[in-house]
């Protein structure tokens, strides 16, 4: 018995075709499920269902874990402009915004966030200068900009 290369060359072991991974195993330290909607692709809410995905002392790499958590996308941002003194009431589509945890216009953080579903959100905008802001959603999988997103008017 052995490992060859496709050209039938003998691999050893010193020799064996494969790199260093930085990719720290974690230990989970309690049981974790995962939640999964019903009739998924029929694009009827019929609800969800729980299943466990990791239990208590299963060693798992991060990059699993990492992949776990998808990032946000802004599909639309509506209204998209309002008033400078702020407390315009926004609604944002887009995809996995259930784990978003606050929203930005420029630096100044908006108020009031509800996040509706996964793919809807609603927040107060924060007062801000005359002029076109970057909204940015501040999530665990990852920051999302959409630049100029929102305009404040004078």
């Amino acid at each position: 018995m052995g490992l060859y290369r496709a050209n039938g060359q003998r691999i050893t072991k010193a020799g064996f075709p494969a790199v260093t991974v930085a990719d720290t195993p974690k230990r989970v330290t309690e049981n974790v499920y995962q939640t999964e909607p019903y009739g998924r692709g029929d694009s009827r809410p019929e609800g969800s269902r729980r299943h466990l995905l990791y239990e208590a002392g299963d060693v798992v790499p991060q990059s699993a874990i990492d992949r776990l958590f998808t990032a946000a996308t802004i599909a639309t941002v509506t209204p998209a402009t309002g008033p400078a003194a702020g407390g315009t009431t926004v609604t944002i589509t887009g995809t996995n915004l259930d784990g978003v945890s606050a929203v930005n216009f420029g630096a100044t953080a908006g108020t009031e966030l509800t996040v509706a579903s996964a793919t809807e959100l609603r927040i107060k905008t924060p007062a801000g200068a005359a002029g076109a802001v970057s909204v940015v959603l501040v999530d665990d999988a990852g920051n999302v900009t959409k630049t100029s997103g929102f305009t404040y008017t004078a």
